[in-house]
């Protein structure tokens, strides 16, 4: 509308800033036709005034070419509108990595070695620069606690060299990064139906053959100690189809129904 001549139909512009901007004049209304109108702009100077003293927009262009960007930041929307929440921004992208063994990997260009000391994690931020060694085996956690504690869970990890990623704050971030990196995948979750289905539709349907569903020793009598008749009866409905599954979680699930339960995986933290 900024240049000459140029005119909307109204049926195009409903928005609440609109309506404000015909009200104070800033915008301008015509009928075009028997039943419908266009919007057109009279003074565009006035419109940069407008624009200016109520969203703190003071170059229009300038707006609409940072306010489209895919990494827009919070101090980018306060330089073209005094407005941090502009738009709706995440600040922190990126996933949380533990470790009990050093893992060698590039970060940015830069070789580091990440062994957090216990009780911290590492936080990965610039994920999409972020390489382990191909080497390491990605072990992914679905619950805090287990992820908290890797270093009283080493035995299950004795034959790889594991960096454990995990699943929360849940984004797209896991999986992309785990898409663009050579290294197999092992997930390590729930032994119920819910954990599996986590894993066969966030992980394998988009890894493949690069990922795997643990299954700790001795879960036949962890399920028949610590088993959840509960949670099973309640998970039933999820349980996958047999016969399309690899055949670890074939025998799983098979465990699972011959036992009426299910396990949660914090029963796998050494006491």
């Amino acid at each position: 509308m900024l240049l000459e001549g140029i005119s909307f139909p109204a049926s195009l512009l409903k928005h609440v800033a609109i309506e404000k901007m015909l009200e104070d004049g800033v915008l301008q209304r015509r009928l075009s036709g028997k039943s419908k109108s266009v919007i057109f702009l009279k003074n565009p100077a006035a419109l940069h005034s407008y624009l200016s003293n109520h969203f703190g927009i003071g170059d229009l262009e300038k707006y609409i070419i940072t306010y489209n960007k895919l990494d827009l930041t919070r101090s980018d929307a306060i330089e073209i509108s005094g407005n941090s929440k502009l738009k709706a921004i995440r600040s922190f992208k990126g996933f949380l990595v533990n470790s009990y063994v050093p893992v060698d990997a590039v970060l940015n260009g830069n070789a580091i070695t990440l062994q957090p000391a216990p009780g911290s994690f590492t936080f990965i931020s610039d994920w999409e620069t972020f390489v382990p060694d191909p080497t390491v085996i990605i072990v992914g956690i679905e619950n805090p606690e287990n992820f908290s504690q890797v270093q009283k869970q080493d035995y299950l990890f004795e034959k790889i060299q594991p960096l454990f990623i995990c699943r929360y704050p849940q984004s797209n971030d896991v999986i992309n990064w785990l898409q663009n990196i050579p290294n197999m995948y092992l997930h390590f979750g729930d032994l119920d139906f819910a954990g599996i289905n986590i894993y066969l539709n966030e992980f394998k349907k988009i890894l493949g053959t690069r990922a795997s569903f643990l299954i700790p020793p001795n879960t036949s009598g962890l399920l028949q100690q610590y088993g959840n008749r509960e949670l099973y009866n309640r998970q039933l409905h999820l349980s996958p189809k047999p016969g399309s599954l690899e055949e670890s979680l074939e025998v799983l699930i098979k465990l699972l129904h011959q036992y009426k339960m299910v396990l949660e995986q914090e029963i796998f933290i050494a006491r």
